[in-house]
């Protein structure tokens, strides 16, 4: 059953000209993924945004056939496969509505961990760009040991992020651009298994997928979204870290970028981000821990503070600042999820308990009590 199952969840994944927006409406619509398969074709017409030419490609398809190919590399191949409603999938992840519907992982970590940090930059780094990479994330692992380190496995800093939170016992995720049959690039093969063995290996594609040049595009869209915020160390004025950068501006996540020298081109990009807006400048890991609310509470204070919390408080009051004070940071997306609160409600107590000095809006509309 579950075998079968995930076939369908592999399979509306693969259907040509539907991506990952309108799957969710079509498994809204017909009320369940299994049930997208089972509709009649006048029905799926209906459905906005399908219509009768994009009907066809839903309606006749082979698409499960290639699932039942792609169930018996995973078995072999000890990969786990999970949909955007499992509960296992990046919690992050689930609220950037053009995100993956199946993603496919080699390794095991918890990607729903508090602290979740993208690390980019360009491919071609400076003895600077890579210091400056490599002491962040130590300074970070010694604070923060349960901190994941997210990259993509490319060239330059990318891969010294990799190699630093391997170096540091911190745990990462490798964001691919193509299946698992293939690395690349090919020479770091051997840290994508260190890799396995500290963090995971994480694509929404196939397992015979070559790196096509689209497909890194589409693999920045889940370095952005499945962190808490995005640095970016180096870059020239285009590349894929500035693409990374604008889609985590867009899902409303905090960009953080090194300044460099104005004349040095891998500096450009992010000296274009730091003046235009689009990056909060940092100079060290304090600065990312100030601005993430990620600093060390005294715990002395906590307990006292802790005394106060839930006097005169509502129900739903009491029940949001529990979930907040057990976080380092949590959405309002994550408050209506995990107390059951529509989020209108929520934003409106949040608004009170801000006014009573309880709670706290961080940037990136992250809330931790004060």
């Amino acid at each position: 059953m579950a075998e079968e199952l995930l076939k369908y969840k592999i399979g509306i994944g693969l259907i040509p000209k539907i991506g990952p927006v309108l799957t969710r409406r079509l498994v809204s619509y017909c009320g369940s993924v299994e049930a997208v398969f089972r509709e009649k074709r006048a029905n799926l017409e209906k459905i906005p945004g399908i219509g009768d030419k994009l009907a066809d490609y839903v309606y006749n398809n082979d698409v499960l056939k290639q699932a039942e190919e792609e169930i018996t590399f995973i078995e072999k191949n000890n990969v786990t496969a999970l949909f955007y409603l499992d509960e296992d999938y990046p919690e992050r992840l689930k609220h950037c509505e053009d995100a993956p519907v199946i993603i496919f992982i080699k390794g095991k970590t918890n990607f729903n961990r508090p602290k979740v940090l993208s690390v980019v930059g360009t491919r071609n780094p400076t003895d600077y760009g890579k210091d400056l990479c490599s002491r962040l994330i130590e300074t970070l692992s010694a604070s923060h040991p349960d901190l994941l380190i997210v990259s993509g496995l490319a060239y330059g800093i990318d891969i010294c992020a990799h190699k630093s939170a391997l170096k540091y016992k911190l745990e990462t995720v490798a964001i691919l651009a193509h299946g698992f049959t293939v690395i690349y690039p090919s020479v770091h093969r051997e840290v994508a298994r260190l890799i396995i063995d500290q963090g995971a290996l994480l694509t929404e594609f196939q397992h015979n997928e070559q790196p096509e040049p689209n497909n890194f595009v589409k693999r920045n869209r889940i370095i952005a979204g499945i962190a808490d915020a995005t640095v970016v160390v180096e870059s020239g004025e285009q590349g894929g870290a500035i693409i990374t950068a604008d889609i985590a501006n867009s899902y409303s996540r905090d960009v953080f970028a090194f300044p460099g020298r104005i004349y040095d081109n891998y500096s450009a990009g992010c000296n274009r981000l730091i003046k235009t807006n689009r990056a909060a400048l940092i100079e060290d890991a304090r600065d990312i821990e100030y601005l993430l609310g990620w600093q060390k509470v005294d715990a002395t204070a906590k307990k006292e503070l802790q005394k106060e919390l839930f006097v005169e408080l509502s129900t739903d009051e009491s029940a949001l600042l529990e979930v907040i004070r057990e976080s380092s940071g949590v959405t309002i997306d994550q408050l209506s999820l995990r107390c059951e609160i529509p989020v209108s409600k929520v934003s409106a107590l949040l608004l009170n308990l801000e006014f009573r000095g309880l709670v706290k809006c961080l940037p990136g509309k992250m809330y931790k009590i004060t």
